[in-house]
């Protein structure tokens, strides 16, 4: 029981998305001063280190996703410039 357990962990880590749409967003808790509506904050140490770890593909889904109370999308479309993460856009 113990061996599957901890495949079903590795599995669920493998990815920096994770399973889940919730989890890849509490990922991006560091980043919330700076996509809150009308924000002028940049994003901070600890969110361009999530926005690296979590890339691309991750960020687009999330920006693709259903909408995020308290969150301005074309903010947070922003951060991996403001982050020099250098990803190509979301299509």
């Amino acid at each position: 029981m113990v061996l599957v357990d901890s495949g079903l962990v590795e599995e669920a880590t493998a990815h920096p998305c994770g399973r889940t749409f919730l989890s890849a967003l509490i990922q991006l808790v560091p980043c919330r001063p700076s996509v809150a509506p009308f924000s002028t904050l940049s994003p901070n140490g600890l969110c361009c280190a999530a926005i690296k770890r979590l890339g691309q593909p991750c960020l687009c889904a999330l920006s693709k996703g259903p909408p995020i109370s308290g969150v301005d999308r074309a903010l947070s479309l922003q951060l991996p410039g403001k982050c020099s993460a250098n990803f190509p856009p979301c299509n």
